[in-house]
């Protein structure tokens, strides 16, 4: 158990022995003590002054004497502001955390549980490359599936693919136009790449087409509908879901060339999944639970033949679930792949990662699987997150002006190359250790710089910024990471990491190390509450930041006395591994030197 946990229970304990009260941890509001006062945890008391009546300068002597006096292994002092009661851990405390955990790898895992959690993200177009705006979303659900995993849980990573309707008739069209039999091998171009230009080039080619007939004297809206290529690409739409077999050769020959593509990509960024699914094999499901509906009276039939559900008494409003035509919606789709993946893999929670554009789609969502009835629809969780923009501005694909997610990550790579290269520090690293090094900082600086910002804010990705070795950055803790290795190597000889500590005293600088490190597992429970990687970026970087502090004013190579060295050591291996771990949840590699 960690130590808020720890005195949460004994001060309750304390409170009802001396005040003869009935109260348990969860009555008990513990902060950590403010920087400019003596201690280390502070216990509010203004809660408990209605029912004890006494002052809170009296009740915090009180508890407080109590306490140190009945828990000496934990506490050694204790001091009382107004009605705040700080108390000291006691230094005992924490060389028996550090001798626990030393050896450990896995710091922060708890044991395995019965939750099985879906997380699906991803959920990429076939008529074009992956953009900056995936990544963000692949960072997000990689770390949330690594973070849940952590707190015991087994977690399947899923992926939906929309690989068909009309944008992807799109692309197929314009290639059929333009391409005179091209393909990515005989252009030397990655798969959606390729097919991604062709989607750019009919939105080029139905502009013109439209002020071709606007200026012959056609009103704007119908030279939407009329432009040749809009109408050829409609009728294509009918010819694939009609399974014309030359069609669904070109469909399936330019999927195959997108899926190529994003496979590159996924092993370039580590995003991996356990299961894909094809919009092309989901986009039928629902259809029977929409008269399952009807006959639950969960769902109501219009004059026209069109059926829909009324959330009015929920705050929102209508929503159609099936066209006059017979023919689904995305949320009728959307409803039996939630029912499809229950029944596949026996899922207690669904985590959508999706952006926030779509709060409304999954407040929907959620409620039709509540009302139909179906298992885990209480577990249907929508991740939103904002748009990734960047500082020129907002991206658009069929323009052609989105930041691909290859080229960001080259650009990334090359920024690493750059200010590695700067710093001069890797002139003994071979050729292949230099290019795996970039682009463990290149990536890490990426992902990191995603990540550290609260899921649900918008924000700005600035590739310079997110690259300062001196910053709030990946870089900054790599560095930090690959500084504890060096110091490490160079006491191994001497001193066997994880051997026990007789020491007792400790340093204010060494305390505070212990402190920061034994908090790892709460936050790592708080990310996963809360679903938000953000926490463990922010609480990794206030690692580092308290490491090289506490290495700036102790020595560890030339310290005070053999004791103290092999504490300092133990300080430094475990610091090293909680970065690791930590940055491992993010989906970041830490280097051994830099």
């Amino acid at each position: 158990m960690n130590i808020i946990g720890q005195i949460k229970i004994v001060a309750a304990q304390a409170i009802n022995q001396l005040y003869k009260l009935q109260l348990t941890e969860r009555d008990i509001a513990i902060n950590a003590t403010k920087p400019e006062f003596e201690g280390d945890y502070t216990i509010v008391l203004f809660s408990l002054l209605k029912q004890i009546k006494k002052s809170p300068e009296m009740l915090g002597e009180e508890i407080g004497t109590f306490l140190v006096k009945e828990n000496a292994d934990l506490f050694s002092a204790f001091n009382v502001i107004k009605g705040f009661l700080n108390l000291s851990v006691a230094d005992t405390f924490w060389v028996d955390f550090l001798n626990q955990n030393v050896s450990t790898e896995n710091f922060g895992q708890e044991p395995p549980t019965d939750q099985c959690i879906m997380v699906e993200y991803s959920s990429p177009n076939t008529n074009k490359p992956l953009h900056l705006g995936h990544l963000r979303n692949n960072f997000l659900g990689w770390s949330i599936s690594e973070i849940l995993k952590a707190n015991g849980n087994k977690v399947i990573n899923t992926c939906v693919v929309n690989d068909r309707g009309v944008h992807i008739c799109k692309s197929m069209i314009a290639w059929q136009l333009f391409a005179n039999g091209a393909t990515p091998q005989s252009e030397h171009k990655k798969g959606d790449h390729f097919v991604g230009d062709y989607y750019v080039l009919f939105n080029n080619e139905y502009k013109r087409q439209i002020n071709e007939l606007v200026a012959k004297g056609m009103d704007e809206k119908l030279a939407e509908k009329e432009a040749p290529i809009m109408q050829a690409t409609q009728q294509m739409l009918q010819d694939w879901e009609a399974g014309k077999p030359e069609v669904m050769e070109l469909w399936k020959m330019m999927n195959g060339w997108v899926y190529a593509g994003f496979e590159e990509t996924y092993r370039q960024i580590g995003t991996s999944f356990d299961k894909v699914y094809y919009e092309s094999n989901t986009y039928l499901l629902g259809k029977d639970l929409v008269e399952k509906g009807l006959e639950k009276k969960v769902f109501f039939q219009k004059e026209d033949g069109s059926v829909w559900i009324d959330l009015t008494a929920d705050g929102l409003d209508e929503k159609l679930v099936r066209r006059k035509d017979g023919t689904s919606v995305y949320i009728t789709q959307d409803i039996g792949l939630a029912e499809q993946k229950q029944k596949e893999f026996g899922i207690n929670q669904s985590i959508y990662v999706v952006g926030d554009e779509q709060n409304y789609h999954f407040k929907v969502l959620k409620l039709i699987c509540q009302k139909l009835g179906l298992p885990s629809a209480d577990g249907i969780f929508h991740l939103s997150y904002g748009m990734v923009e960047l500082p020129s501005g907002k991206m658009k694909s069929r323009e052609g002006t989105v930041v691909d997610a290859d080229d960001l990550v080259q650009e990334m790579i090359d920024i690493a190359r750059q200010k590695t290269e700067e710093l001069g520090k890797v002139k003994d690293f071979t050729e292949e250790e230099l290019k795996e090094l970039y682009h463990t900082i290149g990536l890490g600086a990426l992902k990191f710089f995603l990540l550290r910002v609260d899921p649900k804010k918008k924000m700005v990705f600035n590739p310079q910024e997110s690259i300062d070795f001196h910053g709030f950055t990946g870089p900054f803790i790599q560095y930090t990471h690959a500084r504890i290795k060096s110091i490490l190597r160079k006491v191994e000889p001497e001193y066997k990491l994880g051997q026990r500590l007789d020491t007792s005293e400790l340093l204010k600088q060494e305390k505070g190390l212990c402190v920061h490190l034994e908090q790892f597992p709460v936050v790592v429970n708080e990310a996963a509450a809360e679903q938000d990687p953000s926490k463990i970026a922010i609480y990794i970087f206030n690692l580092a930041k308290t490491f090289n502090t506490f290495y700036s004013d102790l020595s560890i190579a030339n310290a005070e006395t053999k004791e103290k060295k092999m504490l300092r050591v133990q300080l430094a291996n475990l610091t090293g591994k909680v970065i690791k771990r930590g940055m491992g949840l993010l989906g970041i590699q830490v280097p051994e030197r830099m």
